[in-house]
């Protein structure tokens, strides 16, 4: 007799609105997985390695590991957007009024982040330097 492979919960919508999570909960997961993945498509499109990503996100290693294993949970969505920034990538961030809001207040929020060329002044080897300096 075969046994029968049926799903003990079937999703209707959104995963993270599954999961019991607040709303605002719900949308910050969103956003981090959201920017998660399109960084790990670029990274993959640019076949950059490990050792490369320590110059470019001027991360250690072991945070660089995470993030290409996915491994984000303590990481925050600014953070996400300053590896998108660092790797020359455009952000945009929509908000829209639910389906059960006031029809006649719409909401429309953009927030878009350009990547631009600068030195890497901030850099931790530069913020060493700073302070066994000063």
């Amino acid at each position: 007799m075969k046994s029968e492979n049926k799903p003990g919960h079937i999703t209707k919508g959104d995963v993270f609105d599954d999961l019991g999570l607040s709303r605002s909960e719900a949308s910050a997961l969103k956003v981090k997985a959201t920017l998660l993945d399109a960084i790990l498509r670029e990274i993959e499109k640019r076949g950059y390695t490990q050792s490369q990503l320590v110059e470019i996100l001027d991360e250690y290693q072991p945070s660089v590991s995470n993030l290409t294993r996915g491994k984000i949970a303590k990481v925050s969505v600014e953070k996400l957007l300053t590896y998108s920034d660092r790797l020359k990538m455009k952000t945009t961030l929509t908000v829209h009024a639910s389906s059960g809001a006031h029809r006649n207040a719409p909401i429309h929020s953009g927030l878009t982040a350009r990547s631009t060329a600068r030195g890497r002044s901030g850099s931790r080897s530069a913020r060493r330097q700073g302070a066994a300096i000063g």
